[in-house]
C-alpha cells in the first residue's frame, strides 16, 4: 500500500472502532494540506458528522489521535476547524524516495487488459492543416501516450475526409486552371497546392454568383446555379459512378495532399497506427439501419425516410436515412463504428474533435448504446474549443487561416531568436543550435496548447508560449537541461547517487520532502489524466514539478555540501526529477533538452 492507502486504511477502522460505523474505503479521501497549515494530507471531516455524533473539531482530534496510535506513518496532526491536517513521518518519505527511484517502471501503471482506439486528425484532402489541427494532433497524440501510460493498448487512427463536395471543387478549379501544375513544378507541398485550388474555386465560384445576382437571379438561386458549383456536384456523381477520368484525377491530387500530410505530420512529432477513408466508409451503415429498423430503435416515415427518437433521452428526432435510401453523416458514422469494433474489438472509442460537433456525437452514441453494442458505454467525445490568435491571424499562405507549417516554422525562428538573445548555446554546433530551436520551438507549440483544459476555447500568444520563465514548455524544458547539467559534473566528480547510502538519511529538509510529495503523485496524475482525457492535467503538473526543483535547487547546496551521504541523495533527488520530467513530457510528446 501506498502513503494514501496506508492512512485511508487506517480512517477506515478508525470509523469502526470509534463510532462503531462501517464506511466503505472507496467514499474515504484525502486531499493535499494547504500551504499555509502543516501537514501532507488533509481529511475533512465534515460529511461525516452524522456518523461521529460530535462537532468538527472533536470529530478530527478523536479520529487523529487515532492515526497517531495506529497509523505508523503519522507522527502528528493538527486540527483546524473540520479539517484534520495530517503529518508524514521523515523516514516514510525517504523510503517512499527509495521506492520511486529504485522503480523501472516508475510511470508507467499496470496493464488494463483493455484496447482503446483514439481518432484524431481527420483532415480534409482540399487544404493543409492549420492552427485547429494542431491543437486536435497534439490532444490525440497526447491522450494516446497518457492511456498507454494507464495500461491500455491503444490504437491510434486517423479518419480521412477524402470524399464529397468540398474535395470535387479543389478538383474542379485544378481542371480549369491547373495548367498540369504539379508540386514539383510550382514548389509547393501538395496540400498547400490543392488548398491554392480550393482557394481559387472559392473566389470564382463567388464572382459567378455575383455575375447571376446582377441578371435578377436571387443570391441562393445564383448559389445553387453557378456552373461551377453545378460541375463540382456533377463532378461528385461521376466520381460515385466510378468514372475513370474523374477517380485518376481524385486520386493523383489527394496523392499530393498525403505527401504533403506525411511531413507536417512529421514535423509535429505525431503518427498513427491505423488509417480510415471516408471514400471507404461512406456506404457503410444501411444495414444498420435495416437492423434498428427491426428492433424497434428507428421507424420509417411515410415518405420513406428512417428516423429515431432521441425523445427519452433529452434530445429529439433524428434523420438516419434519407427518403431516396441515400445516407447522411450519422449513417456512415454509425457503419464505421462497428467497423472499429469488428478490426480490433475495442473497449473504448475516443473521438477527438471540435465541440462544434457535440450533437453529432451525442445522437451517434445514444444511438450506439439504444443498439446494444458491446462497445456502446465506452465511446467518448473528446471535445475541443477553438483556438484563437491575438492578431486574428498569423503569416498564411492563404490569408484566412493560419497554416500549420507556416506556424510552427514561425514558432522555431521564434525559438531561435529568443535563445539567441539570451545567450543560452554557447559551445553548441550549428547542428545542434537548429535541433534545439526545432525541440524548444514544438515545444512550446504543443506545451501551450496542451495546458489548457481542452474543453476552453483558448487564446494562442506565440511570444509568451516560448518565455524560459512562468508556465511555459521552455521553462520546463530549461529546467530539465538545468538538472542534466548537474548530472554531468556529478558523474565527471566520480559521485555515486545510486541508492545505497539513502538508509543513512534520517533527516529532511522541507525543500526535499516537498519535491518527494510531488514526485509521489506522478502516477496519480497520470491516472487523472487518463480519465479525465485531459493532457492539462500532466502539463499543469509537470509545471509544478518544474517549480518546486528550482525551489530546491535554490535553496540547498547540492556539490558544495560537505556530508557526501547528503550529496548522494541530493543527486540522486535531481536525477529522479529529471526522469519524472522527460516521462511526463514525452507524454504530452514534448523532447526535452539536455544542454542549454
Amino acid at each position: 500500500m501506498n502513503l494514501e492507502e496506508q492512512i485511508i486504511s487506517s480512517l477506515h477502522q478508525a470509523f469502526k472502532d470509534l463510532f462503531d460505523q462501517e464506511i466503505s474505503i472507496n467514499e474515504l479521501s484525502l486531499q493535499p494540506t494547504r500551504k499555509e497549515f502543516e501537514g501532507t494530507f488533509t481529511f475533512v471531516v465534515f460529511p461525516y458528522l452524522k456518523l461521529t455524533k460530535l462537532n468538527p473539531e472533536a470529530s478530527g482530534q478523536k479520529l487523529g489521535e487515532y492515526l497517531l496510535q495506529n497509523c505508523a506513518v503519522v507522527p502528528a496532526f493538527n486540527v483546524v476547524k473540520g479539517f484534520l491536517n495530517i503529518s508524514v513521518s521523515q523516514n516514510s518519505w525517504i523510503e517512499i524516495f527509495g521506492q520511486l527511484y529504485n522503480n523501472p517502471s516508475f510511470g508507467q501503471l499496470s496493464t488494463k487488459g483493455k484496447r482503446v482506439m483514439v481518432e484524431y486528425s481527420s483532415p480534409n484532402t482540399n487544404k493543409p492543416l492549420h492552427l485547429g489541427h494542431l491543437r486536435n494532433n497534439f490532444l490525440g497524440f497526447a491522450v494516446s501516450e497518457i492511456m498507454k501510460a494507464n495500461g491500455y493498448e491503444v490504437i491510434k487512427a486517423n479518419l480521412v475526409n477524402d470524399r464529397g463536395i468540398h474535395i470535387c471543387k479543389s478538383m474542379v478549379a485544378y481542371r480549369h486552371f491547373g495548367n498540369s501544375e504539379t508540386p514539383e513544378s510550382s514548389g509547393l507541398k501538395g496540400d498547400h497546392l490543392a488548398g491554392k485550388y480550393y482557394v481559387i474555386f472559392d473566389k470564382e465560384y463567388k464572382k459567378q454568383i455575383n455575375q447571376l445576382v446582377e441578371k435578377g437571379l436571387s443570391e441562393d438561386e445564383a448559389k445553387k446555379n453557378a456552373p461551377l458549383m453545378l460541375e463540382a456536384q456533377e463532378m461528385l456523381r461521376l466520381w460515385e459512378a466510378g468514372d475513370k477520368e474523374v477517380v485518376s484525377l481524385w486520386k493523383l491530387m489527394n496523392s499530393w495532399v498525403y505527401e504533403g500530410f506525411d511531413v507536417t505530420y512529421k514535423k509535429m512529432g505525431v503518427d498513427f497506427d491505423k488509417f480510415y477513408y471516408e471514400s471507404d466508409t461512406y456506404l457503410l451503415g444501411k444495414n444498420i439501419v435495416e437492423e434498428g429498423l427491426e428492433k424497434g430503435v428507428f421507424y420509417k416515415k411515410e415518405n420513406g425516410s428512417v428516423w429515431v427518437d432521441l425523445s427519452d433521452e433529452g434530445l429529439d428526432e433524428k434523420l438516419v436515412l434519407r427518403a431516396d435510401g441515400t445516407s447522411v453523416y450519422i449513417t456512415q458514422d454509425m457503419g464505421t463504428c462497428d467497423l472499429k469494433y469488428n478490426d480490433f474489438q475495442i473497449n473504448k472509442s475516443v473521438y477527438v474533435v471540435g465541440n462544434e460537433q457535440d450533437y453529432h456525437f451525442d445522437v451517434l452514441f445514444k444511438i450506439m448504446r439504444k443498439l446494444g453494442r458491446p462497445y456502446g458505454d465506452g465511446l467518448y467525445h473528446l471535445s475541443y474549443g477553438m483556438v484563437d490568435l491575438p492578431t486574428g491571424k498569423m503569416k498564411s499562405r492563404e490569408g484566412t487561416v493560419v497554416d500549420a507549417d507556416d506556424l510552427i516554422q514561425e514558432m522555431v525562428e521564434t525559438a531561435e531568436s529568443h535563445t539567441k538573445e539570451l545567450g543560452k548555446i554557447d559551445g553548441f554546433t550549428a547542428d545542434q543550435a537548429a535541433e534545439l530551436y526545432e525541440i524548444l520551438g514544438l515545444g512550446a507549440l504543443k506545451y501551450f496548447l496542451l495546458k489548457v483544459d481542452p474543453k476552453k476555447r483558448m487564446l494562442f500568444n506565440p511570444q509568451e508560449s516560448i518565455e524560459f520563465q512562468g508556465n511555459t514548455g521552455p521553462f520546463i524544458q530549461y529546467s530539465h537541461a538545468r538538472i542534466a547539467s548537474i548530472l554531468r559534473k556529478a558523474d565527471q566528480i566520480g559521485v555515486d547517487y545510486s541508492s545505497k547510502g539513502f538508509e543513512e538519511i534520517n533527516q529532511l529538509e522541507d525543500s526535499e520532502r516537498d519535491l518527494i510529495v510531488i514526485l509521489n503523485d506522478f502516477e496519480k496524475k497520470i491516472r487523472q489524466a487518463g480519465e479525465e482525457y485531459s493532457p492539462s492535467v500532466l502539463a499543469q503538473y509537470l509545471f509544478d514539478l518544474a517549480k518546486e526543483y528550482n525551489k530546491f535547487y535554490a535553496e540547498l547546496p547540492i556539490f558544495n555540501e560537505k556530508n557526501s551521504s547528503i550529496q548522494a541523495f541530493r543527486i540522486a533527488l535531481s536525477a529522479l526529477t529529471a526522469k519524472t520530467i522527460r516521462k511526463g513530457m514525452s507524454l504530452l510528446g514534448i523532447k526535452v533538452p539536455d544542454r542549454m
